[in-house]
């Protein structure tokens, strides 16, 4: 992922530009850099005293010494050089080390393989399969890879056994262990689709339906949203997730529950009193009752130790918190945040307003009573949400220039002569239109120019 790096003499702090997640590393904590050449340009590998491994690349030849310098002077480790293997063999020794498996040749490695993204590891006569997380940044991602491993002459030591359990050791492979906190029974998910049994673990989240389980690292939980309905009779928790749950070659970003407010429930956590109150300090309490969606929004909450977005003060003419709409085929709701926007549910769509390059009003195709609202990204995404009720233009307009966001089709009204305010055939001519008067700056134009070419004709003649 694209992202910006920076280097200070307390550690080293990471953003990526897509998600907007940050990594921190304290300059205590690392215990070893290597620099090295890689496909685009070279690369740093920063090693933790914890056994974390970070990489980053994109730089240029000429800063390694800039940047060993650096580390040598304010994190007091030094910057080696060590290039890969490119002999191309496919055999080697595999070398575990903190959370990386190196396949090695020689004394130079060849490959690394985070142990971290593997998700399953099997065994067979001589052989470890392992498999991984999809990378859903990438057009092109490893999935599977097998090694073959040759029997040794030593008694009682099965070497595939013991390799995979090296793997298992550091794998991102989730397994029960001990009693969940709470199960919440038959839960209504829109996506994925279906009714699942939602079981909290202290470190993961177990959805267990009738057809497919799943089980959710609290680390990959990016953000938690609880949005009501349009009909203030029902509310959703959507989880957004990075990386996302897989369901056959689907993806899901986005876990979204749907609850009735009028469902209620008594929660009893499977822990003792000392133990809830050591472990979340007063947030949660042994026993509860309320409605179901605060109880589960309040136990994530709590978990995944992360805040809960809610809408701000954007109302819209009918007086609810989002707007109905259109996103590519299907229709669904459109929730203004105080910094983003986002969109259930199908497909949900979160969109930061430091993602957001610009915003445009447009009259909608099939008729004068909608408009569409497009956004489009910095990094050259459009998104357009179609079939918005006129009604809701003055307050989605409203907001979107108090959250000063650029507006691509606005500063037309000036200026435009009283002869094209007369064509306007708007049942409301208080209501600012930007598609209209953008309509009338362009007729101005070509009004002009026409002029011109008369002038001109006339001249020559």
């Amino acid at each position: 992922n694209d992202g910006r790096l920076r280097l200070s003499k307390a550690g080293l702090m990471y953003k990526n530009s897509k998600t907007g997640k940050v990594e921190n590393i304290a300059a205590a904590d690392l215990s070893e850099g290597v620099w090295r050449r890689v496909a685009l340009g070279h690369g740093i590998k920063l090693l933790t005293r914890a056994g974390h491994v970070y990489k980053y690349d994109g730089f240029r030849e000429g800063e390694f010494d800039k940047i060993s310098d650096f580390f040598k002077t304010h994190f007091h480790v030094d910057l080696v050089e060590k290039d890969l293997c490119v002999k191309g063999w496919n055999w080697g020794s595999a070398r575990f080390g903190g959370q990386l498996l190196s396949f090695d040749i020689g004394e130079q490695p060849a490959f690394e393989l985070p142990l971290s993204n593997v998700s399953q590891c099997t065994t067979g006569k001589n052989e470890v399969t392992l498999e991984f997380h999809q990378n859903d940044d990438s057009d092109v991602s490893l999935m599977e890879i097998r090694f073959y491993v040759p029997p040794t002459q030593e008694d009682g030591v099965d070497p595939v056994e013991a390799f995979s359990k090296n793997v298992l050791s550091k794998a991102d492979v989730i397994q029960a262990t001990g009693d969940a906190v709470c199960i919440f029974r038959e839960l209504q998910c829109l996506t994925p689709r279906g009714r699942y049994d939602i079981r909290i673990y202290p470190s993961f989240l177990h959805l267990h339906g009738k057809t497919f389980d799943y089980k959710i690292p609290y680390t990959t939980v990016l953000r938690l949203f609880l949005l009501p309905h349009k009909d203030q009779r029902q509310m959703f928790f959507v989880i957004s997730l990075d990386p996302p749950i897989k369901q056959g070659q689907t993806r899901y970003h986005f876990l979204i529950l749907l609850f009735s407010k009028d469902e209620d429930i008594t929660l009893t956590l499977n822990m003792s009193e000392e133990e809830v109150e050591k472990r979340f300090e007063g947030k949660l309490k042994k026993n509860m009752s309320g409605c179901l969606y605060e109880m589960v929004s309040r136990v994530m909450k709590a978990l995944v130790n992360r805040k809960i977005t809610v809408p701000g003060n954007f109302q819209g003419h009918s007086g609810a918190q989002c707007i109905t709409c259109s996103y590519k085929a299907s229709s669904g709701l459109l929730y203004p945040l105080e910094r983003g926007f986002i969109y259930v549910h199908k497909p949900p769509v979160h969109i930061r307003f430091d993602e957001v390059n610009c915003v445009n009003f447009a009259r909608g195709t099939t008729t004068t009573r909608s408009f569409d609202f497009e956004i489009e990204t910095k990094q050259a995404s459009q998104y357009t949400f179609s079939n918005i009720e006129r009604e809701e233009y003055g307050k989605l307009f409203d907001f979107v220039n108090a959250k000063k966001l650029n507006i691509k089709n606005r500063g037309l009204k000036e200026g435009v002569k009283q002869p094209y305010d007369d064509y306007a055939d708007s049942d409301d001519d208080q209501q600012h239109d930007a598609y209209l008067e953008r309509m009338k700056e362009e007729g101005k134009i070509r009004e002009n120019a026409d002029s011109d070419d008369s002038g001109d004709e006339t001249g020559e003649r």
